[in-house]
């Protein structure tokens, strides 16, 4: 694919057929491939009937499932990128959206250039980069018996088995590793893995902390790897190797 992934294929969940047909002819018209979706219920045929690579979800929805609600049940099952979209520009529903694991949040209404330039970059940061010869090694972070590929995007936990992360999951990792020893406060970690200004939520940041401690901590109540530093923020404290 190429770098910005302007054929990729991406799936609009919205009731309001007027926001489905202006997603699906600004993206259509971009070179994406788009899907849409009424509901949950036409949000899990379409999942799982095609490959599906960003969902565009919006948070009011019909059916007694909401935007959160099946954003949670997408990341229960996928890392794939989730925006957003809502006509609520609550700051509750935006914290708990991001809690959950979705990559970006964006308010109704919408410039559609804003909506494609967000999704490019969630696109991109998912995308692995081609490591060059002279690069393979700077790309390649090794702790603990830990290894991340950041050009492939992959983590290998010591017995070699590779670990699925999610996008926000995946950056957060790689910050703390290429920044070991040195204490980040939440509202730098948003800084540099978001790649955009966007309220540091204390919520979001460490919920995604926790959940990315379950995957790489033997015991994630008393993590070794991530640490907190009291009113300050987290350090990474594994050796590199």
């Amino acid at each position: 694919m190429s770098e910005t992934r302007s054929n990729a294929h991406i799936l609009v969940v919205d009731d309001d057929p007027r926001i489905r047909n202006l997603l699906s002819r600004y993206f259509e018209d971009e070179g994406y491939t788009v899907s849409c979706a009424a509901d949950g219920t036409d949000m899990r045929t379409h999942m799982k009937q095609k490959d599906i690579d960003a969902v565009l979800l919006d948070l009011s929805l019909p059916g007694g499932q909401d935007g959160l609600d099946l954003a949670r049940e997408i990341r229960s099952q996928s890392d794939i990128p989730i925006m957003m979209l809502t006509g609520r520009d609550d700051v509750v529903d935006r914290i708990v959206g991001l809690e959950i694991g979705a990559d970006d949040y964006l308010a109704k209404p919408f410039h559609l250039r804003e909506v494609h330039a967000r999704l490019k970059s969630i696109l991109r940061r998912r995308q692995p980069a081609p490591a060059s010869r002279e690069t393979a090694a700077e790309d390649i972070i090794m702790f603990e018996g830990w290894t991340l590929d950041v050009g492939r995007r992959i983590l290998r936990n010591p017995a070699d088995e590779a670990i699925d992360l999610t996008t926000g999951e995946f950056d957060m990792l790689v910050i703390f590793a290429r920044n070991a020893g040195r204490v980040l406060s939440r509202d730098r970690l948003m800084d540099m893995t978001r790649g955009r200004h966007l309220e540091a939520f204390d919520r979001a940041v460490d919920a995604q902390i926790v959940r990315l401690r379950r995957k790489i901590e033997a015991d994630p109540k008393r993590p070794q790897l991530v640490k907190s530093v009291r009113g300050v923020g987290y350090v990474f404290t594994g050796r590199l190797t």
